[in-house]
């Protein structure tokens, strides 16, 4: 296990998974090479980098953000010898300037681009596959369960964030799939100098999916999250998700989906916390064209807001990032969606276009927190190389948060 600060804990979870994991090989399953050194040559680079601008103009602060960033991750796969395979990777980011508040520079006369020069190890781990319907993963690695609502790798930010952790997942019965993972660290998105750079962490996390009912698939979970540096964080959420396509005409489907989720105060949590979470959507898709309608309601009590502590919270409730905390009265997000992908444009092979529009409410007052219009332009220049253009422009109320404005033009290459 991977920590900066080790524990009982921890090593007890690396002795029992490490003890596990030795006796997998003389269980059986498929050997991908004859012999360690042999899958040693079979190892592959991995090479993912990012270059990004990002303007940010956002009422309360004297200076507009213009941040210049870049991301380098590097590393190797190996092959697969034993029904193991070792993968490691390392993460390098930085700015080539400071006109923007990176939550490490100090510079608060500028809004946050939550993007710090960071130097770290991003992913370290062993994989065993060895046994057929069976995949353990023991280490840091990047976790993305479902659509990222609850349990995400933050994957917008330069910083990608990890988790020191023990997976399984369970294939092993038809159109069924568990997962089950200890947490002892959460690797967050602020970097190798931050003061907030990790959650030490007890969590248990649990999610079963079952696909096996005609266009449908049911999902329950069950996340048991203990953050030491957190204790407001530390909840148990358990929800339930239903999805299913049904043709309205041969080429032209009916997608539904439903999501319920109940979350409580756990471990050494001192609040009192039973909030609801729910989330409804309607969408169809005809060709390159894709349209949608969501209500997404996270509770309050007035104290504090359904927290989401391990999600990509950016891919939901406005790219603006206004509602990155659920305000202590909750919030209601109506919102729809449109988007076109075009094909063979120019010298693009695709071209993706995406616009939507949120209208927030307090949940708990039902006062207005105000709109959000969002546009994405993302050219697919071959299969390592895109460029996107993304704009968000939240326009607040006196009950909500600050009006803000941002715009990103980024460049994204991955071997």
């Amino acid at each position: 296990m991977i920590v900066d600060h080790g524990h009982a804990r921890s090593a007890g979870l690396a002795a029992s998974v490490a003890a596990l994991l030795c006796l997998m090989p003389s269980l059986g399953g498929a050997q991908a090479a004859d012999s360690f050194a042999e899958a040693l040559t079979e190892s592959e680079p991995i090479i993912n980098t990012r270059l990004r601008y990002e303007y940010v103009d956002q009422a309360g602060f004297a200076n507009d953000a213009n941040a210049l960033t870049g991301r380098v991750r590097f590393g190797f796969k190996t092959g697969t010898y034993e029904g193991f395979m070792f993968l490691a990777e390392t993460e390098i980011v930085g700015s080539a300037n400071e006109n923007f508040n990176s939550t490490t520079n100090g510079r608060t006369s500028f809004p946050v681009v939550a993007d710090p020069d960071s130097r770290e190890i991003n992913r370290l781990f062993v994989n065993y596959t060895g046994i057929d319907g069976l995949d353990v993963t023991l280490g840091r690695q990047a976790l993305v369960l479902d659509n990222a609502r609850f349990v995400g790798d933050v994957g917008w930010r330069q910083n990608q964030q990890t988790f020191d952790a023990g997976v399984a997942r369970i294939t092993a019965v038809n159109d069924l799939t568990v997962t089950y993972g200890y947490i002892d660290s959460v690797r967050r998105i602020f970097g190798s100098e931050s003061a907030n750079r990790s959650f030490e962490s007890d969590s248990h996390i649990v999610n079963a999916s079952y696909a096996g009912l005609p266009g449908v698939k049911v999902t329950g979970y069950a996340y048991l999250l203990d953050l030491d540096e957190a204790p407001v964080l530390s909840t148990g959420t358990y929800g339930l998700a239903v999805s299913g396509g049904f043709p309205i005409t041969s080429d032209l489907p009916l997608n539904l989906s439903a999501e319920y989720a109940r979350q409580t105060d756990r471990a050494n949590n001192t609040q009192n916390i039973y909030l609801d979470y729910y989330k409804l959507s309607v969408g169809t898709k005809y060709e390159g064209l894709s349209a949608g309608l969501s209500y997404e309601v996270l509770e309050g009590n007035g104290t504090v807001g359904f927290s989401t502590p391990l999600a990509t919270v950016h891919a939901f409730q406005g790219w603006a990032d206004a509602f990155l905390t659920t305000p202590a009265n909750g919030v209601e997000d109506l919102y729809g969606e449109i988007g076109y992908t075009f094909t063979d444009v120019g010298p693009l092979p695709k071209l993706i276009t995406k616009a939507v529009y949120h209208d927030f409410e307090s949940e708990r007052t039902g006062a207005s927190l105000g709109d959000e219009l969002d546009l994405l332009v993302k050219g697919v220049i071959n299969p390592h190389l895109a460029v996107t253009a993304k704009y968000a422009s939240f326009d607040g109320t006196s009950a909500g948060p600050a009006d803000r404005e941002k715009f990103w033009l980024q460049l994204d290459f991955k071997l």
